[in-house]
């Protein structure tokens, strides 16, 4: 069966009675929040901004709600999310990669899921009809991240046009990004390197070395969860390297990083936590249209372009929203 035509069968008006019935039994409604690379510095930066607008709202984590986390890219990550099915959460945040929503699809059957969609497209995927209306148990909020990886390599290409051969650090959850790295390279007539990291943990040094041997000449390193945990030592080995790097978020920046371009997540969390509200107040996730991520911020890091010896462009530096100095 596609999974499109099973979430339809999930979406009537039966499949919401859980709410109801700790309405009824007098407890708090339960919430099941599960994604990748939740002990990040950034994802704990990201999910305090959820917390403090559900608080906004109402909801307060361990009093009028109860909040139970899990991390998808643990190695059991399947077993995480069967396991936070069985304290029976009225609704699941679904954040990051495919992977953390796959496994709610299998588990959940008709529990409402609020998605944060980063790596992939739910609809050519097949878990929401449409945007507008998403049909099922499933809503949320999508990060373009197929076209900021197009982006990305554009602002590379504005920032350092003498430069023509980029390395682009992917792994299995980010070869579409690649594919859309790749294309607007070409474009650009900038030669790439494709450096495809597998079997996490990865060896970032590895890749370094790699991406140095080939020449390259910039670095774009695109969105996984087996990066984001690691931030602090990509961006390090990229100075060491000198080789000017874009990134996916600021956090990278804020710790070393040359410059990012990406969605503000803050924002996304936020907003992940204003559909958790709604629906927690009665309304169904096939009636709440899909959101695509509209804030966008770019960051460069002054600091680190001088210990690398480069130098970014007046327009760069004039359309940035964060300067690190």
């Amino acid at each position: 069966m596609r999974r499109r035509k099973f979430l339809g069968v999930m979406g009537g008006a039966a499949a919401w009675p859980m709410l109801a019935r700790a309405q009824q039994a007098g407890r708090p409604p339960r919430i099941g929040f599960l994604g990748a690379g939740l002990n990040a510095p950034q994802a704990i930066e990201n999910y305090q901004a959820f917390l403090i607008r559900l608080r906004e709202l109402g909801f307060v984590d361990g009093q009028t709600v109860v909040i139970e986390r899990g991390l998808i890219d643990d190695p059991r990550g399947t077993f995480v999310a069967a396991e936070l099915m069985r304290s029976q959460p009225d609704l699941i945040v679904a954040s990051g990669p495919e992977a953390s929503l796959q496994a709610v699809v299998g588990a959940s059957r008709a529990i409402p899921v609020v998605m944060m969609a980063i790596n992939f497209d739910p609809i050519a995927r097949g878990y929401v009809t449409s945007l507008t209306r998403p049909g099922g148990n499933i809503t949320g909020v999508v990060y373009r991240q197929l076209e900021l990886a197009e982006k990305q390599v554009e602002i590379l290409n504005q920032t350092f046009p003498e430069r023509n051969r980029l390395a682009i650090f992917f792994d299995a959850q980010s070869a579409d990004q690649f594919g859309a790295a790749e294309r607007s390279a070409k474009a650009l007539k900038i030669e790439t390197l494709a450096l495809k990291l597998e079997n996490p943990p990865y060896d970032f040094a590895a890749a370094f070395r790699s991406a140095t041997a080939g020449m390259a000449q910039m670095v774009l390193v695109l969105s996984t969860p087996h990066f984001v945990r690691h931030v602090t030592w990509i961006a390090e080995l990229a100075v060491e390297h000198r080789l000017p790097t874009m990134f996916i978020s600021r956090g990278y920046v804020e710790v070393g990083g040359l410059m990012s371009y990406g969605a503000d997540f803050p924002t996304m969390y936020r907003r992940t936590a204003e559909y958790v509200a709604k629906i927690l107040k009665g309304e169904k996730p096939a009636d709440l249209p899909v959101e695509q991520a509209t804030k966008f911020e770019t960051v460069v890091n002054l600091k680190t372009a001088k210990m690398i010896g480069v130098e970014l462009p007046t327009s760069i530096l004039l359309r940035a929203d964060k300067v690190i100095e």
